[in-house]
């Protein structure tokens, strides 16, 4: 997937848990069903916690990686 198929960009370097999926969420309920998450964040522990987080609230993880120390999401909001 390309950097510019998202359509809301989410910055949470440095903030640890749970501040990363608090904030995804917030942002997640202001988006529309469908719409594409990107999430960097640097916390160690963010690919377990957005995976669960994904997995329990039934958003689409369509892609994790890591890069450079950061930790990169794309989370497409459920319909």
């Amino acid at each position: 997937m390309s950097d510019d198929a998202f359509d809301v960009e989410l910055d949470v370097r440095q903030l640890a848990c749970p501040l990363p999926i608090l904030r995804a969420k917030k942002s997640l309920a202001g988006m529309g069903g469908g719409q594409v998450l990107k999430v960097v964040a640097t916390d160690s522990g963010a690919p377990k916690d957005f995976a669960e987080f994904c997995s329990k609230t039934g958003n689409e993880l369509i892609s994790s990686g890591a890069e450079n120390g950061e930790f990169i999401f794309l989370i497409r909001r459920r319909a």
